[in-house]
């Protein structure tokens, strides 16, 4: 189980780093599965909207923060 949170705090992170970079650049590299909440969700939730960067800067936060609690787990 722990392992599972993590690699879902990995993608996460991986998302939102690369939202951010796909919202100040471009990012060519796994655009579709990468940029999914760059394009996708955040469109589609009004309070976002103006707020993309810091969303997607909060996404990359929020599975780093998800990767070191399941790491800190006990088991």
């Amino acid at each position: 189980m722990r392992k599972s949170i993590q690699v879902a705090g990995l993608v996460l992170a991986l998302q939102g780093v690369s939202g951010a970079i796909d919202h100040l650049a471009v990012q060519p590299f796994f655009g579709i599965f990468l940029n999914f909440f760059n394009r996708v969700i955040i469109p589609r939730i009004d309070v976002l909207t103006g707020y993309e960067l810091f969303a997607n800067l909060a996404l990359a936060a929020f599975g780093a923060v998800l990767v070191i609690a399941a790491d800190r787990a006990p088991a």
